[in-house]
């Protein structure tokens, strides 16, 4: 048991903390015998107090700064915040303008073209329309509006732009409609070249819709048409008015029958790309364009 003991308060002495009790000591008593020469206890405690205040002071300081700093950076936050929800606002009223302003403008020049159109043709009566939506399965780029049965939109009505004949409507629905173009095969439109008097029907072809080009067929073999030569509706049929500028002549051939020419045309409207129409609600002259069977499946719910 004494050996045990020994052995214990020998390794106690070793230990690091009785090395650190003793510097405490060695500290304790020079600031004692300081103070007992000085002659001032007041002083030493005030050391005392000092050294051990010290450290809890800087950690106080410490802690004082960064809560500030925290604060600070909080209302920096809110700040910031407010400031960009400010300028989203701003963003927004901006973008409302500018889509204002750009569908002011569209209206603007559909209205002139409109103007120009009721003109020269008195008797049709337009409903303006915007393009919604497109096929992008269907190769004759066929197209939705905006329009429908409760603007008086209905199956069988010219479709146009200021440049010329786009095609036609097809199916109708309350507020949509769907076109079907001049470069659909089951769109035909007769037509006349406005030079020699021909006239032909104008239609859709697989192949030549991929160039958005149509052909007119069933001109006479003696026919004076060339290229360049300017292609409108005769009338006809009653389904488009006449004179609608359809598009100008790119080739001609002879029918495989033998009988008859066969001419490539180039709508004047932008098929592909075209953003806003005109729907021909009526015209003098118009007659049902589809049958009663036609039009009824034709209607979309």
């Amino acid at each position: 048991m004494k050996g045990g003991a020994a052995r214990t308060l020998q390794k106690f002495l070793k230990s690091w903390y009785f090395k650190v009790l003793c510097a405490l000591a060695v500290f304790s008593v020079a600031i004692m015998i300081r103070a007992a020469v000085s002659g001032s206890s007041e002083v030493f405690l005030s050391q005392a107090v000092s050294v051990i205040s010290q450290p809890f002071l800087r950690l106080s300081s410490s802690l004082t700064d960064s809560v500030n700093d925290f604060l600070n950076r909080f209302a920096r936050a809110e700040e910031l915040y407010l400031e960009n929800e400010k300028l989203k606002e701003q963003l927004r009223e901006a973008n409302e303008k500018l889509i204002g302003y750009e569908q002011d403008k569209r209206e603007n020049d559909q209205f002139r073209s409109f103007l120009g159109l009721k003109e020269t043709n008195p008797d049709y009566e337009f409903e303006p329309a915007t393009v919604i939506g497109r096929d992008s399965t269907n190769r004759f780029y066929s197209f939705t509006i905006d329009r429908g049965s409760i603007h008086g939109v209905e199956a069988a009505d010219p479709v146009i732009t200021a440049d010329g004949l786009v095609g036609i409507v097809w199916e109708v629905g309350l507020t949509y409609s769907h076109v079907r173009t001049i470069l659909d095969i089951s769109v035909e439109a007769g037509v006349y070249d406005t030079s020699t008097r021909d006239s032909g029907i104008v239609t859709g072809d697989i192949k030549l819709s991929a160039e958005r080009l149509c052909k007119l067929k069933f001109l006479p073999i003696d026919s004076g048409i060339a290229n360049g030569n300017l292609i409108a509706t005769s009338g006809i049929g009653g389904v488009f008015p006449k004179d609608l500028v359809v598009g100008t002549v790119r080739s001609i051939e002879v029918d495989s029958s033998g009988l008859s020419l066969t001419a490539v045309i180039e709508p004047a409207a932008d098929i592909e790309n075209v953003t806003d129409v005109l729907v021909i609600k009526s015209f003098n002259g118009q007659s049902e364009g589809f049958s009663d069977s036609e039009k009824e499946g034709g209607e979309a719910e």
